[in-house]
Order: structure tokens, then sequence, then C-alpha cells
């Protein structure tokens, strides 16, 4: 991989890890709810979560590519197709509600389904992120664990990862070095900004929250996310050609 590949693998992840998905508004609710520095280990959560998924990406791409070099390409079209309909989607994301708002759902939804996973499990249930009428504060390992609950509990990331991925990597060259590069820079981009949706998620809400910032911001990733697509069909059509 060249560096100049990778400053457009960076540049892109660091544009698309700004956008407020479940793992940042995580971070920044529990900003706000606990302190920087008891959310460094919901941090480190939702890093070793996003780790697992992105390994398990790799592996399968390692395989399928000494394995099943067609079946590669089928991938790459059908991860374009989803880099498409990604990018449509992100045009279309007017951005309506806040980031306040949107973080509240998340909240709910985490202390809904982790909580119930945990109460199955027979430990203690984190009190609601949203809830300052409740005195208990969660430990650091529940902090730790609601991490990495909240990043597995995205698939759409083993497909993101997959659709984006390939078109910047050299199936003819040796695949591991590549690998250890782009998830250097995917978790450069991904710390980044959950360190800033933590340490200054309230002013960052507040600055996307006026006119259409956020939805500037979505358009610039779905803007992306095509340009991305067309150079996988490119490289689908070109393997036909050959």
């Amino acid at each position: 991989m060249s560096w100049h590949l990778f400053a457009v693998f960076f540049a892109s992840t660091f544009l698309i890890s700004a956008t407020p998905g479940p793992n940042m508004l995580l971070a920044f609710q529990y900003g706000m709810n606990y302190g920087v520095k008891r959310t460094l280990w919901t941090l480190a959560g939702l890093s070793l979560g996003l780790f697992i998924l992105l390994l398990s990406t790799l592996l399968g791409l390692d395989v399928i590519s000494r394995q099943s070099p067609w079946l590669l390409t089928i991938i790459k079209a059908v991860g374009a197709a989803y880099l498409v309909y990604l990018g449509i989607s992100s045009w279309r994301d007017a951005g309506d509600g806040s980031l306040m708002s949107d973080a509240k759902e998340l909240s709910a939804e985490v202390e809904a389904d982790y909580g119930a996973f945990e109460g199955q499990a027979g430990t203690p249930q984190p009190r609601s992120l949203s809830s300052a009428a409740v005195k208990t504060s969660p430990s650091n390992l529940t902090l730790f664990r609601t991490g990495v609950w909240v990043s597995l509990s995205n698939p759409k990331a083993i497909l993101f990862f997959a659709a984006f991925f390939p078109k910047f990597i050299n199936f003819s060259a040796p695949l591991w070095p590549q690998y250890i590069l782009l998830t250097i820079g995917l978790f450069m981009s991904e710390t980044i900004w959950q360190i800033v949706y933590t340490l200054g998620g309230k002013k960052l809400a507040s600055w996307l929250d006026v006119g259409n910032r956020l939805a500037w911001l979505n358009r610039g990733c779905g803007i992306i996310f095509i340009i991305i697509a067309a150079a996988l069909f490119a490289e689908v059509i070109n393997s036909f050609m050959l």
C-alpha cells in the first residue's frame, strides 16, 4: 500500500468517524454523565469491540483472497452496492433532531438491552445514562463492558468494513502489513473523535445543531461512499475484462 492510498483512507475514515454513530453518542453521553477520566474505560471497551469486529472481517477477507479469489470479486461488487446505498442514505439524512436527543435515545436503548442482558446474567445493572437521580455510579468494569456491548451490537460495522476496506487493499501484495496499517489508521480516526466527543461533546453538539451543518457532514460522507463505490465497481469491471 502506498502512502498516498493510506492518506486517502485515513482522510475518508476521519470524516466518516466524525458522524455521530452509536459509539460516538455513547462517548458523548458518558463524558457528560461520568467525566472524562471514567469514560476512558468506556472508550477502551468501544475500541475492543471495534477491534473484534474488524479482526473478524480481515480474517474473512484473508481466507477468501487465498482460497476463493472469484468470491472476493463478488464481495467487492456487493460492497460497492452497499456503499452506494450508504451514500444515498447519508445524502438524504437531513440531520433532524439534535445530538442531545439522539444521545438520550441511545441511552434508553443501551439501558434496556444491556441492562436486560446483565439482569439475566445475575449481575448488577448499570444505572440510566441520563438519570441524575440515581446516586450509585457504575463500576469501571461496567463502563468497560457497556462499551464492548454497544460496539459489538452493531453488526452493520462488519458489512461496512467488508465493503469499505477492499478498495484500499492490494491483494497481490502481503496482506497483514496492509491490515496493520489500515487498522492503525482506523483506530486513530475513531480514537480522536471519541475523545473529542467525550471532552467537548456539548460544544460540538451545539455547533453541529446550527443550521444544516450536521446534514452537510452527512452529505460529505455520502459523497465519499459513492466515490469509493465507483472505484470498486471499476475494479470489478476490469477484472472481467482481463
